[in-house]
């Protein structure tokens, strides 16, 4: 349940605020400073309705300690002026109510807060899905040859040279990527991917360098690129192998001196970016081809990081399973895990995630041994998944996963394809990881 911290040192109005707002809501009160800060710190409440004149402090004072904790702040004074209301704003608070004020207008005051909190979360839980610690859990190893290469990735991570990240698909290129962003001096400032396999052709210079006003059909107001977007931060190519060799001009230009012109423009644009690029093609084929410049591929490659493929550090497999059954709280025999380390993952740590996530998602026992299906035994998957006759119920979680893994976690294209709203599939992927598999420590909980 949502919950409210009231801070009022009028006696009569705080058990009034306590009283409406406990009636849908888990509140309480305080009627000081330090009352406020001791009751915070137990629960740590979502909302905050604070008085600025307390008996013991200036509460505005107080904003700013709640909004680093993560509550929303609404103030409520009978002392406010613009000029105390902008300070406020300034420091964080997210409403300014003048007393005397209607209970409508402060109850729907909380409610904005509340749900804004609550997409922040939502978005934050995805977030930390795709690239929280789960994801740097997956650069532990114990294999000598993986240990070197993040090694390199520490020490370079200081440096703003060019970074090759080298690796078949799903080793974990882009998590690699991120890691040494957020080792590096440019960790709080952007980490923007540029999908080259993803961005049309005659789209991509406009996607990378943006677009002035009428630069073509359609461009009916200005678009910033990606590259200035990423400014003082890091630009990732991801699949850079697959980038067209009419682009790869303007690239190496671009990686030369940091600067470009949006499509259209006259002027030309300086940024500060550090440039990390990935790809799971021989880039050195290609060059012998014709299909990649050997300019630009001498300018990428300045530091080369290979990830080795899982089949080559098996020693790592027991490590990431037994990951990701305890965020199932699933249990796996040693034969099967024999069988894991035996089996050779072409699709790297990405299809072992899978594997293992899909089987404790329909074992209904704390053992997933029966659920693990792997390409090389003779029944087939959709056999196996239906030995037991799975229920509707269980089918739609299998294809939320599914697409939740095929669409790499974008609520958007997700709402898309089964024709729902986003708010939907927020609900079905919370069920999904914590309603049905007693996943208490989930990042969808609550």
């Amino acid at each position: 349940m949502a919950s409210v911290l009231i801070v009022e040192d009028d006696e009569n109005l705080r058990k009034i605020l306590l009283r409406k707002l406990g009636e849908r809501l888990s509140v309480k009160g305080a009627k000081d400073a330090n009352e406020a800060l001791e009751l915070f710190e137990k629960e740590q409440q979502d909302v905050v309705l604070l008085d600025i004149k307390l008996p013991d402090a200036d509460g505005s004072s107080l904003i700013e300690h709640f909004v680093r904790r993560g509550a929303k702040v609404i103030v409520i004074t009978g002392y406010g002026d613009i000029r105390t209301a902008v300070e406020c704003v300034k420091k964080g608070a997210f409403d300014f109510i003048q007393k005397p004020f209607t209970f409508d207008l402060l109850e729907m005051s909380v409610k904005k807060a509340l749900k804004e909190k609550e997409l922040e979360e939502e978005n934050k839980a995805l977030k930390d899905y795709l690239f929280g610690k789960e994801n740097d859990y997956l650069l532990k190893t114990n294999n000598e040859k993986f240990k070197k290469v993040l090694k390199t990735a520490d020490a370079v991570a200081n440096t703003d040279l060019p970074v090759l990240i080298r690796g078949e698909t799903g080793v974990g290129k882009e998590v690699l990527a991120r890691y040494i962003h957020a080792s590096s001096p440019r960790k709080d400032k952007p980490f923007i991917v540029v999908d080259c396999t993803a961005i049309p052709e005659n789209l991509f210079e406009s996607e990378l360098f943006g677009h002035e006003k009428g630069a073509f059909t359609g461009a009916t107001g200005r678009k910033l690129g990606l590259a200035e977007i990423a400014n003082r931060g890091t630009l990732f190519f991801d699949e850079i192998g697959d980038m067209p060799l009419s682009l790869q001009a303007k690239l190496l230009r671009f990686v030369e001196t940091k600067s470009f012109r949006r499509v259209g423009g006259l002027k030309d644009i300086t940024v500060d970016v550090r440039i990390i690029t990935a790809t799971n093609k021989d880039l050195e084929k290609l060059v012998r081809e014709g299909k990649f410049r050997e300019d630009l591929y001498w300018r990428l490659n300045v530091v080369e990081l290979e990830i080795p493929p899982l089949r080559e550090r098996r020693e790592d497999i027991p490590l990431l399973v037994d990951f990701f059954l305890k965020k199932y709280r699933k249990k796996i025999k040693p034969e099967t895990m024999k069988e894991l380390i035996s089996y050779d993952w072409e699709g790297n740590v990405r299809e072992l995630k899978n594997v293992i996530e899909r089987a404790c998602l329909l074992s209904k026992t704390p053992y997933v041994d029966e659920a693990i299906c792997l390409k090389k035994k003779s029944v087939s998957c959709i056999e196996k998944m239906m030995e037991r006759l799975p229920t509707l119920s269980e089918l739609e979680k299998m294809y939320i996963a599914f697409l939740y893994e095929k669409l790499g976690g974008d609520v958007n294209k997700m709402a898309q394809v089964l024709g729902c709203s986003r708010r939907t599939v927020f609900r079905k992927l919370k069920e999904l990881r914590e309603g049905k598999t007693d996943l208490k420590d989930a990042p969808f909980t609550r």
